[in-house]
């Protein structure tokens, strides 16, 4: 009862930090990021300087854990905290940035080229997939499907070419068949271990916890959910059904926003599937490795970081990239932003649905690639319960 007791106070405790800090930033007067009023003191430093603060707290809980000061559990807080702090600091910096507005002479290439971009690389995945399909996973014909269905996402525009592709059977079927085809291959190939290491209930509740953080810098980056409306918004409660095109077709979407709080909500069928899907995908990725941890703490190990980070740096890299243009902007001017806004945030590159894909390839692999390193180096009981 008491290891119970405490487990609760300790989940109280996570809740309680993550409410205060999403509760302190809904206070946040109503502010111009795009030239409206005050900013109540605040600045895009601020946001930098709290993620910074969320990177040397995730940074100093991995390192203490390393050298076994705290406790596994513990150090799962400390990165847990790290995590909130600089996805709040990440999301204070978008908001409070302006939206940069490039010319089409400051792109790197012209659009004409985007048939052919999208064309060429959507069928050199398919391709590849099927020569690495055929002779690397011979057995595993699901990983060529799923690469063939990443290489559909690319070409879909100029199979289909107008506005007939906004809704057409086959992007609905693209969007919506591959969660489906990704769970899939979770479920054959990793299914096993996961339902093993979800019974450890720290692990679980950290891979909830990071999912849902990352879910919600997701919709915060991409401006589905905003603390920070912009100018010219009426002063009025505003409730209303619009239909938008998101990743390929068209989807109704939900738009909420209340001017007293202030807050700006928009939600669609499209983004609920893929949000989902790759925030449960991170948080797969964080309970394995809280997981890990916990197993190489009872084992007495200290080895294993390398597999931890890698899996980190791939959610870190697939997390990162809404912000890129933001980013450089601050960093090295528009001169140098402009080319990647174009590149990889333009929605009618090529590149920027890459970037999509590449995120879910990426999770999908790191779990299963994760899942298959605990099959070959450890013993049936290394994926017992801890608790």
């Amino acid at each position: 009862m008491s290891l119970e007791r405490s487990s609760a106070l300790r989940s109280v405790r996570l809740l309680s930090v993550f409410t205060f800090f999403f509760v302190a930033l809904t206070q946040i007067p109503a502010v111009s990021a795009h030239g409206a009023t005050a900013t109540g003191g605040l600045s895009q430093r601020h946001g930098i300087v709290l993620a910074l603060i969320g990177i040397v707290i995730l940074g100093g809980a991995t390192i203490l854990k390393r050298r076994q000061a705290i406790t596994s559990t513990t150090a799962l807080i400390g990165v847990f905290l790290g995590i909130v702090v600089t996805a709040l600091g990440a999301i204070l910096f978008e908001g409070l940035s302006p939206d940069p507005s490039y010319m089409a002479s400051s792109m790197p290439f012209p659009r004409s080229w985007y048939p052919l971009l999208s064309l060429s690389i959507g069928f050199l995945i398919m391709i590849m997939s099927a020569l690495v399909g055929w002779f690397r996973w011979p057995t595993r014909p699901r990983y060529t499907a799923l690469g063939t269905m990443m290489g559909l996402w690319i070409t879909y525009p100029y199979l289909i070419p107008g506005p007939a592709s906004y809704s057409h059977p086959l992007g609905y079927s693209i969007v919506l068949g591959t969660p489906v085809l990704v769970g899939y291959i979770i479920w054959k190939d990793a299914g096993h271990v996961l339902r093993a290491v979800l019974q450890d209930r720290v692990a679980r509740r950290f891979g909830i916890g990071v999912g849902v953080v990352i879910a919600f810098f997701f919709v915060s980056a991409t401006g589905y959910i905003s603390f920070f409306p912009d100018e010219g918004l009426p002063h009025e409660r505003v409730i209303t059904v619009l239909p938008a095109i998101y990743q390929l077709v068209k989807w109704p979407v939900l738009e909420v926003y209340l001017p007293h709080i202030p807050l700006f909500v928009a939600i669609s069928p499209g983004q609920l599937i893929i949000v989902g899907m790759l925030s449960t995908l991170i948080g797969l990725n964080a309970t394995l490795i809280a997981r890990h941890w916990r197993v190489e703490e009872r084992a007495g190990m200290t080895e294993g970081a390398a597999g931890s980070a890698a899996i980190v740096g791939s959610c870190t890299c697939g997390c990162c990239g809404p912000l890129v243009a933001k980013i450089a902007v601050l960093a090295a001017g528009p001169s140098i932003a402009a080319p990647l806004y174009w590149i990889f945030v333009d929605s009618a590159s090529p590149l920027s649905t890459l970037f999509i894909i590449a995120s879910i390839v990426l999770f999908t692999g790191s779990l299963i690639y994760s899942v298959e390193s605990v099959q070959q180096s450890a013993s049936p009981t290394d994926i017992a319960p801890a608790d």
